[in-house]
C-alpha cells in the first residue's frame, strides 16, 4: 500500500464541476479518497504526507502522440537511419519525458515493431517510468502512402480487415488508419485521400467487431468525410476540414483531435532548423487554412480532444502545455474547456477511467504553482506529477 497523500489545494479543478476553492484531497490506495472544502474538511490520515498545492488538476491526457519520435527535424528520414532496438530505447525515454511533463496518459498512434505495445506492458509493469499508454500499433495505410514507414500496408476490404486482426493480435487497444496523405512522408499530397471510403468502412467495422476504437489520420476533406461516413471515432488533425464535415462530425458524434503544435512546430522551426523542404512546404500551406477551419468546428460544437502527435518535428513529448496554450489562442477555447479537452473529454475518447478526480477514481494528478485560469502556462512546469496515488516526479527546486 501506497502512503496517503493529504494535498492542502488552493483550487481544485476535479472536472466535476465549477473549481473548488481552499479544501483538501486525501489520497489512498492510489484512488481519489475524498474531498473536503471549508470547515467539514478531512483529517489528515496518520503517516499522511501533506503537500501544499496552489492549484490542482487531474493528470493529462495526450490523446495523439508517438513514443519511438524524438522531434528530429526529419522526421521520416530518421527511420531509415535507426534500428528498432535505437528507436525502442528512444520510445522508453520519451515515456519518461511525458509523465514528468504532467502527461499521465497516452494515446500512442502509430509506431514500428510493436514498440509501443511493448513500452506500455513495461510501464505497466513497473519497469520503466511514463505514462498509462493506449497503443495502436502500426498505422494502417494502402501501399505507399502515408506512414508506410511505420505502417502495414493493405490495399483492398480484406485486407484491410486482415490488418486490423494482426495489430489486435499484436496486443493494440486502438486502431489507427490513413484516410488521406501527410506532410512528414515524400510524395504524400495532405489533401489526397487515400484509403477508400470501402477499406475504411470495413477497417472500422472489424475494429469495433472486436472492441476496439478506430481513429482516422485525415487532413484533406475528402478523406475526413469518408472516414466518418465509414464510422470513424476520432479525426487526427482535421485541418482542412469543411462545413459538410463539420455537420458529419456532429451528426456521428465523432471527436476531432487537432495536433496543433504538429504544424506551428514545423513553420516556427523553419528551413534553418534542418526540415526537409517538403515538409516545410505542406506544412505551411495546411497553416494557411487550418486555424479558421478548426476554429469554425469548435464555435460549431464538435468534440475536441487535445492530442500534440508529439514526437513530430520539434514536437517534445514533454512539451504538450503547448497545444493546450494552442488550443487556447488559435481556437478561442477557455482555459476550462481546453483543460476538459485535455482530461474528461479525452478519457471518453480513449474509453479509459480517467479525467476527472472523483472519490474512487484513479489518483493521476497534477499539481501547480498557479491557476490554470490565470494562463495555461502554468502547467509547463508542474510541482508534483501523481499517477496513481505515487509521486512520479518532484521537480528540483
Amino acid at each position: 500500500m501506497s502512503q496517503p497523500l493529504v494535498i492542502r489545494f488552493g483550487t481544485l479543478h476535479d472536472q466535476l464541476g465549477p473549481p473548488r476553492r481552499d479544501g483538501v484531497l486525501l489520497v489512498a490506495d492510489g484512488r481519489v479518497a475524498g474531498v473536503g472544502v471549508g470547515a467539514g474538511g478531512l483529517g489528515v490520515p496518520d503517516g499522511a504526507l501533506v503537500i501544499d498545492a496552489a492549484c490542482v488538476v487531474p493528470g493529462l491526457i495526450n490523446a495523439h502522440g508517438h513514443l519511438e519520435m524524438d522531434g528530429a527535424a526529419d522526421g521520416a528520414g530518421s527511420f531509415a537511419k535507426t534500428t528498432p532496438t535505437q528507436r525502442a530505447i528512444t520510445a522508453a525515454g520519451q515515456a519518461g519525458r511525458a509523465v514528468r511533463a504532467g502527461v499521465t496518459t497516452l494515446r500512442d498512434l502509430g509506431t514500428s515493431d510493436r514498440i509501443a505495445i511493448e513500452v506500455r506492458d513495461l510501464i505497466r509493469e513497473g519497469k520503466l517510468p511514463g505514462p498509462t499508454v493506449v497503443a495502436a500499433g502500426r498505422v494502417i495505410c494502402m501501399t505507399g502512402g502515408h506512414g508506410a514507414f511505420v505502417g502495414r500496408e493493405a490495399d483492398g476490404p480484406e485486407q484491410v480487415r486482415l490488418a486490423v486482426r494482426e495489430q489486435r493480435r499484436d496486443g493494440a487497444e486502438v486502431i489507427k488508419f490513413i484516410a488521406t496523405g501527410g506532410v512528414l512522408t515524400p510524395g504524400a499530397v495532405p489533401g489526397t485521400q487515400e484509403l477508400s471510403e470501402e477499406e475504411l468502412r470495413a477497417g472500422v467495422d472489424e475494429a469495433h467487431r472486436l472492441g476496439m476504437r478506430a481513429a482516422a489520420h485525415a487532413i484533406g476533406t475528402g478523406g475526413i468525410k469518408a472516414a466518418l461516413r465509414a464510422g470513424i471515432d476520432s479525426i487526427e488533425h482535421g485541418q482542412l476540414i469543411d462545413e459538410e464535415g463539420i455537420e458529419l462530425m456532429l451528426d456521428r458524434e465523432a471527436y476531432l483531435v487537432p495536433t496543433l503544435a504538429a504544424i506551428r512546430c514545423i513553420t516556427d522551426a523553419g528551413a534553418q532548423a534542418g526540415i526537409p523542404d517538403y515538409v516545410l512546404r505542406k506544412a505551411r500551406e495546411i497553416a494557411s487554412q487550418a486555424e479558421a477551419n478548426l476554429r469554425r468546428a469548435y464555435q460549431a460544437g464538435v468534440r475536441f480532444a487535445a492530442g500534440s502527435d508529439a514526437g513530430t518535428p520539434f514536437n517534445p513529448h514533454d512539451g504538450f502545455a503547448y497545444e493546450l496554450e494552442l488550443m487556447h489562442s488559435m481556437l478561442g477555447m477557455s482555459p476550462q474547456e481546453v483543460l476538459r479537452a485535455a482530461t474528461a473529454t479525452a478519457a471518453e475518447l480513449l474509453e479509459i477511467r480517467r479525467g476527472t478526480l472523483a472519490p474512487g477514481e484513479v489518483a493521476d494528478l497534477v499539481v501547480l504553482d498557479q491557476d490554470i485560469d490565470d494562463g495555461l502556462k502554468a502547467l509547463r512546469d508542474p510541482r508534483l506529477v501523481i499517477k496513481a496515488g505515487e509521486i512520479v516526479h518532484t521537480r528540483a527546486s
